[in-house]
Parts: C-alpha cells; structure tokens; sequence
C-alpha cells in the first residue's frame, strides 16, 4: 500500500495540487483589491497568472485520468475524469443559483457554450489531429450512436421544449418534474448500460490501443503494450489488486481538478471586467469559461487523439456532454422550483439552429465505419459559426 500510495503522490503531483489551492487562496485574499473596475495592467497580470496555474494543474488532472483509464480500461476510466469534472461543475452552477441574484439563464448560456466547445471544437481537432496522424479513425459505432442519441432527447428537453411549451423561456410548474424524473431517469439507465451489459460498446476497436504510459502493476511490473493487448480482467478483480493505487489516484484527481474550477469561475468578473472595455458581448466571458472549466478533459481528448484513441475521445467528449445535460438540466429545474426562481432554458433560433446542425453533423460522421480529418474540420467551420453568432 506504502508502495503504491508513493507512486501516486510524486513530488510534481503534489506541486500541482498545492499551486492550484494556493492561487485559489491568493485570489480570494485580494478579492477585494480586483473587484471590478480593475486598472488594465493588475487585471492582464491576474488572468495571465491565473490561466498558467490552470494550465500547469490541468497537466496533473491529464496525467492522473490516463493512469485511471489505462488501469480500468474504458469506459470505466474516462468516465472517473468525466464525471469529476461535471459534478463539480454542476455544483458550482447550482451555488450561484442559491447565492445573490438573477441567474435565470446561467445553466442554459453554460451547457450550450459547453455543447458547441465539446461538439465542434474539441472533437474537430481531435479528428484533425488523430486523422492527420493516423488516416482513418475506426470507433464503436453503437457506443457513438448511444451517445448521440441521448444527446439529441435531452437537448431537445432542455432547450427546445422550453421554447414551444413553456411561458417566456421557461418550463411551466407543473411540468418541472416529469422534465426532471424523464431526464435523472434516462440519464441514470444508460450509465447502467455503460457499465454493464453494454460496456463493449464503448471499447476502442480491435481491443484497447497501445499505452503511452506504462503503468507498473502491483509487483512493480511495467506493463507494455503488448500487455494491454491481452484481454483485461473483470473490474472487481482490478479493483482488488489496485485498490490503494486506484482510490489514491482518484482522490489526487479531484483535488487537483477542483481548483482548476474554482479558478475558472473566479476569473469571471475579471473577463467580464476586460470583455466589457473591449466592447465584447457577455457571452464571450461564458465561452471562454466553459473552454477553461473543461481544459482538463479537452486535453486528455486530444492526446487520445494523437494516440489513435478515436473510441476514447468520443467516451470523453460526447460522454461529458450527456453528463453535463443530463444532471445540469435537472439541478438547476429542481433548485428553481424550491427557491421560486425562474430557469430559463430556451434558446434563441440562431443557437438552436446551429445545435441541430452540429448534432446532424455528429450523427452523419459517426454512422460511418471511419472517421476522418475532412469531419474534423466540418465542425471546426460550424465552431466559427457559432463564434460569429456569438458575436453577432
């Protein structure tokens, strides 16, 4: 245990960890000092500080979800990174809903600048980088198709019902909770699929790629790549062998990711302060966020990438998405409906438009045998779109 818990808690490891919570502290210390309107240079100094400690925590959070994913294999590991980070996103959306204030659209601005940054953004350089690298890209067309189909039910409940059937954006009272029970209960089914019977399913094609970064096993053993090629052993029985190893991992993982959130969304005020000046529109600020909360996971897609990973990034990305919809969805509902808040959830033509699109575009690339770098640039063009409805 001694061995295993040393291998885990490296010197860099906990370096990543410390700096994260010490700008944490730092910055809620001199809060008061950066309360907008921030003189120009403190407030470049503050961000560019910030977005390096996010940066150097984010290598930690990487290193730790692919020592995970390799030990448990998919869909168990990339789901650990996935729902680590989504839950703590959810938290800290459903705080600023119960804290001082109108926050009426928070979740619906959120999820749909994390749908575009994941969809468009994140999985089009991975198919251009993981294309360019290796041609064409073979995934579990069911897995994928699990994903989408998801995708396309529990975006149509969050931001396309509230539009056709509710009152100014919103859902009705009465039909909060049937929304809440069809979402937490859709939800809740497939990550039993996920894990259970159809966990094939979700499995890189041909067996898992090779490891980019060994992992010893208990005794010390460095597994290599024709290692993981042989067929792994039940969960249970990983769990058993690994456990010291495993909850270790785990833990340094979300301590290491829970400041890279924290930091996200105390730089808020900031970039509102410095979009503002710059005659930016407020959504800019909730784009840029979304794009740091996630930059964890965006980076572990793309090595997944460049390793060939096709199976892995879609686990990653279209699988943060569906977590992402389907508990930010039924929080925020459940909390305006205790608080007598108003959620607003519809979404304008323009976004909804480019939803639709961007999800047809999903399902048209995924139901072929092979992904290329060509549909990885399609969607990066529907990202520029979406940065122009931004603006526009």
């Amino acid at each position: 245990m001694t061995t295993a818990l040393r291998r885990v808690l490296t010197p860099l490891t906990t370096a990543r960890a410390a700096v994260g919570w010490l700008a944490v502290l730092a910055l809620w210390a001199v809060s008061g000092l950066l309360a907008p309107p921030v003189p120009v240079l403190p407030l470049l100094a503050a961000l560019a500080v910030i977005v390096g400690v996010i940066l150097f925590a984010s290598t930690g959070v990487v290193h730790q979800a692919e020592q995970l994913a390799h030990r448990l294999g998919d869909p168990y590991g990339s789901l650990v990174l996935t729902l680590s980070i989504v839950m703590i996103e959810v938290v800290l959306i459903c705080a600023v809903m119960l804290g001082p204030g109108e926050h009426a659209t928070i979740a619906r601005d959120s999820v749909m600048a994390v749908s575009m940054i994941i969809l468009n953004l994140v999985i089009g350089l991975c198919l251009l980088v993981g294309g360019l690298a290796h041609g064409d890209l073979r995934h579990h067309r069911t897995g994928v198709s699990t994903y989408l189909s998801l995708l396309v039910v529990l975006c149509t409940l969050a931001f396309g019902l509230p539009a056709a059937l509710g009152t100014d954006g919103a859902f009705r009272p009465w039909q909060v909770i049937p929304v809440v029970v069809v979402a937490l209960g859709c939800y809740a089914f497939f990550l039993w699929r996920q894990t259970g019977a159809q966990a094939e399913d979700f499995t890189e094609v041909g067996g898992a790629a090779p490891v980019h970064s060994p992992v010893p096993d208990v005794g010390g053993t460095v597994r290599t790549g024709d290692d993981e090629a042989a067929p792994r052993p039940p969960l249970g029985e990983v769990l058993r062998a690994h456990r010291p190893e495993l909850f270790g991992r785990l833990a340094v993982l979300v301590v290491t990711v829970l400041p890279v959130v924290l930091l996200s969304h105390d730089m808020a005020a900031l970039l509102d302060d410095g979009l503002g000046r710059a005659g930016a529109p407020p959504a800019v600020a909730g784009v840029l966020i979304a794009g740091i909360v996630f930059l964890p996971e965006s980076l572990t897609s793309l090595r997944a990438a460049r390793h060939g990973e096709i199976q892995r990034v879609s686990n990653l990305c279209h699988g943060a998405l569906v977590s992402t919809v389907g508990l930010t969805i039924p929080a925020v509902l459940v909390i305006g409906m205790l608080t007598g808040q108003t959620v607003v959830l519809a979404e304008s033509p323009a976004n909804l438009l480019l939803l639709g699109v961007t999800l047809a575009l999903s399902a048209v690339a995924f139901a072929a045998p092979r992904v290329t770098a060509v549909h990885g640039v399609a969607h990066l063009v529907l990202f520029a779109a979406y940065g122009i409805a931004v603006f526009s």
